[in-house]
């Protein structure tokens, strides 16, 4: 599972149709709806806020609000409608290494997209999170491994 912090305007379509999967599956999670992935830890800053529900709803509203800008037809029946912005703190290091980790990505998927990621000093926070100073997180896995 891969709920990206940077913005949605930078993901490929492939991307774009994965983090709207994953950010369901996790609303789904988070209401205790399903039995997999409880635990993962990227929904550990979800359920630190203080309406952890409110915060997966607003994050999918982004994912829909740049679905649509591209045409794409995701449903927006599958979430509550919030428009909550820099709720969730994210660090600078996990923003760059984010952005570094799409990036490798792009290189073998779609060039276009690559290189308009890569022509950003840095990337911009998808619009709930807030960034703040800071290393990568804590429950990024295998951070010396990649970068």
């Amino acid at each position: 599972m891969r709920l990206w912090s940077i913005h949605p305007k930078y993901l490929d379509t492939k991307g774009l149709l994965a983090v709207w999967r994953e950010a369901l599956l996790a609303k789904k999670v988070l209401e205790n709806k399903t039995k997999g992935y409880k635990h993962h830890p990227q929904l550990a800053r979800f359920r630190e806020c203080r309406n952890p529900l409110a915060a997966i709803n607003s994050y999918l509203f982004w994912i829909y609000k740049e679905a649509k800008k591209r045409g794409y037809n995701f449903s927006a029946k599958k979430f509550r409608h919030c428009k909550g912005r820099g709720i969730i703190q994210v660090s600078e290091g996990q923003l760059e290494f984010e952005r570094k980790h799409l990036a490798a990505k792009l290189k073998e998927r779609d060039k276009e997209s690559h290189l308009r990621l890569k022509s950003s000093k840095r990337a911009c926070p998808h619009p709930i999170f807030k960034v703040v100073r800071g290393k990568v997180e804590g429950w990024e896995k295998g951070i010396r491994k990649r970068f």
